[in-house]
């Protein structure tokens, strides 16, 4: 199989790190979290006007899905080796990919306002007790006087805070655990009834727990079929998945080669740690991890085009990859580099707690195993 990347794509790749040199260095990293932004306007404007790749995750279908597919999965490669914080994964693809999928007369409008820059759409779906499982959810929307009218609460909502709408998952009909019954809605952020509760994350992002006090829309507020939004939010999330193992490749090259500068430069007993073998093998050790974690996310991101197993089974196994070698890297990173691996005054720490929450998100390691296992039988 041929894994080289296309003209087109070397220089998509090329002009996007010459972006990310300009916005997205170190220190302008420690600016915006030291001052308490997860996000910086200037990059995400220039994603949006010099690179035109916030509309990636919408499907175009005069652009094969696989071409650009691949083109996201370059780009999370070098958000996530610049460490960008920006929102691109939970707007550009998670959300992305459900806005194409909405009929309505106002979603010509979101969708160009998404790639534009100017509209931050936001997934809503997880509660108290879901456990990365659509079906557990249990927020209802009950139609009433011609409109519909949702109460209850979402948890942990990444990026919440900045964004302009929400796409938020609700029961129509049936009870916690069914798999029909699911509808999506599109709800501004200013919406009547809609209040957040915003904190920081761990990964110096951001996220929010959402309040719906008897919250009304219209039914043109609708995205997708009525009860039917869990093959959406399944397909939502395997592209998630895609898009956030490509992003782990790039932390986890980052996190390698600050570790073997670092081995190189420092000195015991009048030799450079990198001369030491046992350090070698623990490097070597991390390099094989990495490729292991690259293949698996060629793997998903090679499979989104395929039938909905061959994606679901892709997507499971490359996070439990990837969330594994996050550990080992991270971890093994911060040991190499001793106590400073800690310091906020290095890059390291920072890579490291963004590998940390990347284990985690769109459901951990053991999580995705039992998915995995479930996807096997049922085959």
């Amino acid at each position: 199989m041929d894994f080289s990347f296309s003209q087109e794509q070397r220089l998509l790749r090329s002009s996007l790190q010459a972006c990310l040199r300009q916005h997205a260095d170190f220190a302008s990293h420690q600016r915006a979290v030291q001052a308490g932004n997860a996000w910086r306007p200037e990059l995400w404007q220039a994603l949006a006007d010099q690179l035109g790749v916030l509309g990636l995750g919408l499907r175009d279908d005069s652009e094969p899905l696989a071409d650009n597919a691949q083109n996201t999965m370059i780009v999370m490669e070098e958000l996530g080796r610049a460490l960008a914080i920006e929102p691109y994964l939970d707007v550009a693809i998670v959300a992305g990919y459900l806005l194409g999928q909405w009929r309505s007369a106002a979603a010509p409008a979101l969708r160009d306002a998404l790639c534009a820059g100017r509209a931050m759409p936001i997934l809503a779906w997880s509660e108290e007790g879901s456990h990365n499982d659509f079906r557990q959810q249990a927020l209802p929307a009950q139609w009433r006087d011609g409109q519909w009218i949702l109460s209850g609460q979402k948890t942990v909502v990444m990026s919440a805070p900045l964004a302009s709408h929400f796409i938020v998952s609700a029961r129509t009909t049936g009870r916690a655990g069914e798999e029909r019954g699911l509808s999506l809605f599109v709800v501004p952020a200013g919406t009547p009834g809609l209040s957040i509760d915003p904190y920081p994350t761990i990964d110096e992002r951001c996220a929010a727990d959402l309040l719906f006090a008897q919250v009304q829309l219209p039914d043109s507020a609708r995205l997708g079929e009525q009860d039917q939004a869990l093959a959406l939010l399944e397909a939502a999330r395997c592209h998630g998945i895609a898009a956030l193992s490509a992003e782990a490749v790039g932390v986890m090259e980052a996190l390698l080669q600050q570790t073997r500068d670092y081995c190189q430069q420092r000195r015991q007993f009048s030799q450079p740690l990198s001369r030491f073998q046992v350090l070698q093998h623990r490097m070597v050790d991390m390099y094989l991890q990495l490729e292991m974690s690259r293949a698996a996310s060629y793997r998903a991101t090679l499979s989104l085009s395929a039938d909905v197993l061959e994606r679901e089974r892709s997507a499971a196994a490359a996070k439990v990859t990837v969330a594994r070698a996050c550990r080992f890297i991270g971890q093994n990173a911060v040991q190499l580099h001793g106590g400073m691996g800690m310091s906020d005054d290095v890059p390291v720490s920072h890579y490291f707690k963004r590998a940390t929450a990347i284990e985690r998100e769109l459901g951990s390691a053991d999580e995705q195993l039992l998915r995995y296992q479930q996807l096997a039988v049922s085959a």
